[in-house]
Parts: structure tokens; sequence; C-alpha cells
């Protein structure tokens, strides 16, 4: 662990509060947003934490995930198109709370919240079970298949942990239009998916074999 490497991580998240701040706040209208608080809490508590002991863990894997820049052109415009979904789906669902377009019941927030912290737990063992996760798609030196766990089931458990986290935070703001929005999201993961799996297949050896193997990408008996 370094000073350095801590400095950024701090950097990366105070940067990452402030943006989900104004992008839940502005739209509303007020700071008297009860659901927004709440999604504040229940995401960046979990990251911070999460961070902590990646720094302490795997300081390396954190690095990686700090500084990652999509290489491939047709990714980063996935990226890209991930992040307007991600603007679009805080920006109505901010807009929902102000002039009361939808009205969830309690009931479904908290299920929502219940999602949520199991897709932080499910991407936090992923991130157990594979030290080559990157946010990029790329094969590292030394790099081998990781087949066990979660990835003897399905092949992209990161992935699936992303959708639940996605499709559960307009949710939890009690936006049923942000919902609809997000619903784009899981779209974008399936055209990713099925470009990283045919770069994985030409240059990660063992990797055709495993793709024979577990049968599903995302969700078992399903995709």
């Amino acid at each position: 662990m370094t000073f350095k490497l801590f400095l950024q991580a701090i950097g990366k998240l105070v940067l990452g509060m402030l943006s989900v701040a104004l992008l839940t706040f502005l739209p509303a209208g007020t700071l008297h947003f009860p659901n927004g608080w709440l999604l504040m809490a229940i995401l960046f508590v979990p990251m911070f934490l999460a961070g902590l002991v990646l720094m302490v863990c795997n300081p390396k894997l954190l690095q990686r995930r700090l500084n990652a820049k999509e290489t491939q052109k047709e990714q980063r415009l996935v990226v890209s198109l991930s992040a307007l979904v991600f603007l679009a789906g805080f920006l109505v669902s901010g807009l929902d709370f102000r002039f009361g377009w939808s009205h969830l019941p309690q009931s479904v927030v908290i299920i929502a919240v219940i999602i949520f912290l199991a897709a932080y737990l499910l991407y936090a063992e992923v991130i157990r079970e594979n030290t080559y996760l990157s946010r990029t798609i790329e094969v590292q030196e030394a790099q081998k298949v990781i087949d066990t766990g979660l990835y003897s089931v399905i092949r992209h458990p990161m992935y699936t942990a992303t959708i639940f986290l996605f499709l559960s935070m307009p949710l939890i703001l009690g936006s049923i239009w942000g919902f609809f929005v997000f619903l784009i999201h899981p779209i974008l993961i399936v055209r990713r998916i099925k470009f990283e799996e045919e770069f994985l297949t030409k240059e990660l050896p063992g990797y055709l074999e495993y793709r024979q193997t577990v049968a599903y990408r995302l969700i078992p008996f399903l995709w």
C-alpha cells in the first residue's frame, strides 16, 4: 500500500460522491430527499470499506481498477452509452421525485435495498475469487481461467452483480420511470459480453473449454 494510491482512491471516492449527489439532489430540486440520502449511504459506505480491504489485501487490483481505460473502440462506445444511461436514469429519478410522476410503495424500496446490498456482496465475492478483474477487456500477464465458486455457475458474475446494482438504484430512489431508463443497461452489458467472450476465446488459453463447461453467462437456466 502506498500513500499515493491511498490519495488516488480517496480522490476517486470523493469525486464519485459529489457526482452522484449532484445527479441525485439537483434534479430533485431539494436536499430533503430521504431516498436520495439512503442510496448515497448504501452505495458509498460499502464502497469505502471495500476500497480499504483492497488497499490492504490486493493493492495491485485496486490500482488496476482505478486507472483502467478501455482501449477497444466498440467497448469505449459501450462504456460511454452506459454512462449516459446512468446520467439519464438519475436525472429522470430526481425529476420524478420533484414532480411526483410515480409513487412506489415503501415495500418496493425496501426490497430494492435488499437486492442492492445482496448485489454488493456478490460483487465482493467476485473480487475475492478473481484477482484478474479489470474494468477493461484485456488479458493480463500469467492470467488463467477462473472456474471455481461463482464462476463454476455463470461465466460473468461481475456483470450479473452490476445489472442488479443498476436496476435497484432507481427503485431505491422511488422512481419507476428511472427504472425504465436503467433497463437499457442490461442490453449494453449483453453486447459487451459477446465482444468480451470473442476476445477471451482468442486470447486466453482454456477459455473455449470453459465456455463449453459452464453454459450460462449471467443467470443460471436463463442465459
